[in-house]
């Protein structure tokens, strides 16, 4: 496999984006979107995100987009300030070729320098082996499954929890110099 190259998101990358996630929703059971969004919508997704200064990447493998990743709150209230949910989507015909890896182990390392202390994993569908197994294989560990919270493709699914403790973690309270906004 050709090296794979991480490297922030643009503007420029959201109709590669959009493309990527497209068949996620159509076809996967990761996303519990129903419809695409269109690349409008992944704009302001992205322009959201990235105005608030959480990290958005993506890979490229022979000079084409072969996935893309980013961090964002947890939740919204302020307790939560410190806690980022990942998300990651790779082009079908890249799977299982480490560019997912390469993508997740970039957005920890960022999110770990911006003082982040705890990455949330969020997987939909609990047979999305890959998924959990990629979480697994860089940290996270298995936090819990809220059963039956979603139904797309006439059956319900699962959400798995996975965490993976950023920086010192819970072992001491965090610096507030490093928040985002």
């Amino acid at each position: 496999m050709a090296d794979v190259v991480i490297r922030p998101a643009t503007r420029a990358d959201i109709a590669a984006i959009t493309a990527i996630y497209r068949p996620a929703v159509l076809h996967g059971s990761a996303s519990f979107e129903i419809v695409p969004p269109g690349e409008a919508e992944m704009l302001r997704r992205y322009e959201a995100l990235v105005a608030e200064g959480f990290p958005y990447l993506v890979a490229e493998v022979g000079g084409r987009i072969a996935g893309y990743a980013y961090a964002g709150p947890y939740k919204t209230r302020p307790g939560y300030r410190f806690s980022v949910e990942d998300s990651i989507y790779v082009a079908e015909e890249e799977q299982g070729k480490g560019v997912g890896r390469a993508l997740l182990g970039e957005l920890i390392r960022i999110c770990e320098s911006q003082g982040f202390r705890q990455m949330i994993a969020v997987i939909g569908n609990s047979a999305n082996f890959a998924s959990i197994a990629l979480h697994r294989s860089l940290g996270f560990v298995f936090a819990g499954i809220i059963h039956s919270v979603g139904f797309k493709h006439g059956r319900w699914l699962d959400s798995v929890i996975m965490q993976r403790a950023l920086g010192k973690g819970d072992t001491e309270p965090p610096s507030e110099r490093l928040a985002l906004k």
